[in-house]
């Protein structure tokens, strides 16, 4: 077998997603369609969040941060897949392919800490609520969002700097819809096992550990609504996490489904359609989840479409 450097490499083959040639127009109208819900959804929160004062809050400040992640994902991955739905494959070069990576493991690692942050905050909220205006302040707010940011990039960075030791071998076909690090690890010639080990260990640290806060938050949380003496107040504590609560368990679900559980004996398809969860179908249900749970969002929104329309007249 003939081995390439990765200089040498100019194009990977997506293979993409194995659909009926004869649904592949009614498979690329849904994934188009969902692809300008998810931007319009996600712009509309961020907007809303920009523009209401009854919005500046901690949460909303969060969720803001998470609907730049979901657009910068499902940016990254779709506009490709909808190619491949339509010609079956398509090819990007070897840095394109790298920056598809790269871009993915950003927003995936950044969404994992700003849920971890949010989990905090409606910790505080709740279980410490005389503290909850002063520890989370507009300061402390921003320097946790910087932070999430920095070490995202951080850690992608390193993921980018191992994979370029890398040394490749033909054929160049990924058997994926989008340039994962597991399909192009297996493109390498190299001994990859250290590069899994760092993988597996920041992974550990930025995608387990953060799970585990906040299994622990929620543990307090419940328990501290549990103490609630009227059922009124129960109702109303938790109906401020279970947005949340309720992206988290979708969100970790699907990605525990696809990194920890193990991909022999496990079909392809499979293995696309958990990764479709994630990448695609998450940061649509993000904005309508928060958007249809919460009464903040429902009035803000309604109050610009009134501020809109009295403005036309």
């Amino acid at each position: 077998m003939e081995i390439k450097n990765v200089s040498s490499i100019a194009m990977i083959h997506l293979s993409g997603l194995q659909t009926p040639h004869e649904i592949r127009f009614l498979i690329f109208f849904l994934f188009l369609v969902i692809y300008c819900v998810t931007i319009c959804g996600n712009l509309l929160i961020i907007t809303l969040v920009s523009y209401c004062k009854s919005l500046h809050s901690p949460m909303y400040f969060f969720l803001s941060q998470l609907s730049v992640s979901d657009i910068l994902i499902i940016s990254d991955i779709l506009p490709h897949t909808l190619h491949i739905v339509l010609v079956k494959e398509t090819v990007l070069s070897y840095a394109g392919c790298i920056a598809q990576f790269y871009f993915f493991a950003l927003s995936e690692t950044l969404e994992c800490l700003l849920l971890t942050v949010m989990s905090y905050d409606r910790y505080l909220a709740i279980c410490k609520p005389l503290h909850y205006t002063l520890a989370m302040n507009s300061q402390f707010c921003w320097i946790m969002v910087i932070t999430c940011w920095l070490l995202s990039l951080l850690i992608v960075l390193i993921h980018i700097l191992m994979i370029s030791e890398l040394i490749f071998c033909s054929p160049d076909i990924v058997d994926h819809f989008f340039c994962d690090i597991d399909p192009i690890l297996q493109l390498s010639c190299s001994d990859t096992t250290n590069f899994q080990w760092e993988v597996t260990s920041l992974s550990f640290i930025f995608v387990v550990m953060p799970f585990f806060i906040i299994i622990v938050s929620y543990i307090y949380i419940i328990n501290t609504i549990l103490k609630i003496s009227s059922i009124t107040g129960r109702q109303k504590a938790f109906s401020t996490c279970s947005s949340h609560l309720t992206v988290v368990s979708i969100f970790y679900g699907t990605i525990l489904c696809v990194y920890l559980v193990p991909s022999k004996g496990q079909s392809g398809n499979i293995t696309k359609f958990l990764s479709l969860l994630y990448t695609v179908v998450t940061p649509l249900l993000n904005p309508i989840i928060y958007s249809l749970r919460n009464k903040d969002l429902k009035q803000a929104l309604a109050k610009v479409i009134f501020t809109v329309c009295i403005n036309k007249k």
